[in-house]
């Protein structure tokens, strides 16, 4: 019996003290309290965290295997794709590709973002602008990764002749192919916009797929670029997500509530 209980308990009011202590749940609270001398939290939660990270690691080898698949098969498919694509060219499609290539790339991205992100700031959504920020962050990671690994890897491009390169252009992305520039930070950019809504991220998912294949229309990469900037876009997608985009929990809000 608590402490309010024990006072306000007289020898003509005993049955109703009683009656009280039953039903109150702060009596049965500091009850609790008093017998056991802390609350403790049941220990099923623990198993539940344990179930959340053996699922995570679960998904991060299944994304692994689909990823080093899709690797493999696009760089055994390279050759036939270009060639492919080469054959079946027209003008109007040429055209129609350049002109997306030409929109679709990194500054562009970049100022659309920025835009949005001063759009939801002057309509006072925070949220908004937190993610737009975030698909400019994620959009920055990828391309600049990108271009220092254009320029280690030297690949290039199927429309360059090895020939007609010169040597101070092993410092330009310009000539170098692996991975694509467009890709990775169009995949980056709308990457962090699916995590985020997947609704609306899905209904743009048909830019970066068409992005993707502008660069390979235009012989400016090979499948494998195309698939291997895809990986590094959703790789800087889901670092962004984590760092500034994660839920912050509280420990105490489960009680508190």
């Amino acid at each position: 019996m608590c402490r309010r209980c024990e006072r306000k308990r007289s020898p003509g009011t005993g049955a109703r003290n009683y009656e009280h202590r039953h039903s109150s749940p702060a009596c049965d609270l500091s009850e609790l309290r008093s017998s056991h001398g802390a609350l403790k939290i049941a220990s099923g939660k623990s198993d539940g965290n344990l179930f959340v990270k053996r699922s995570s690691v679960f998904y991060w080898l299944l994304g692994i295997v689909i990823a080093t698949v899709a690797v493999a098969t696009a760089f055994y498919f390279d050759t036939a794709v270009s060639a492919f694509l080469v054959q079946h060219r027209n003008r109007v499609l040429y055209n129609f590709t350049y002109y997306v290539t030409l929109f679709g790339d990194w500054p562009e991205h970049f100022a659309l973002g920025l835009i949005l992100a001063w759009v939801a700031w002057r309509r006072g959504n925070q949220k908004w602008k937190r993610i737009f920020l975030s698909m400019v962050i994620a959009l920055a990671i990828a391309g600049v990764s990108a271009h220092v690994i254009k320029i280690g890897v030297s690949r290039a491009r199927p429309s360059v002749k090895l020939e007609r390169v010169e040597p101070w252009s092993r410092f330009s992305s310009h000539y170098h192919a692996f991975p694509s520039g467009h890709v990775a930070a169009s995949t980056a950019f709308f990457g962090v916009l699916m995590l985020a809504s997947w609704r609306i991220g899905l209904a743009c998912l048909p830019i970066v797929i068409l992005i993707a294949f502008s660069r390979l229309y235009l012989e400016a990469h090979y499948l494998s670029d195309v698939v291997c900037a895809a990986i590094l876009g959703i790789l800087s997608a889901l670092l962004v997500v984590h760092f500034f985009l994660r839920p912050i929990r509280h420990p105490q809000s489960a009680i508190e509530n």
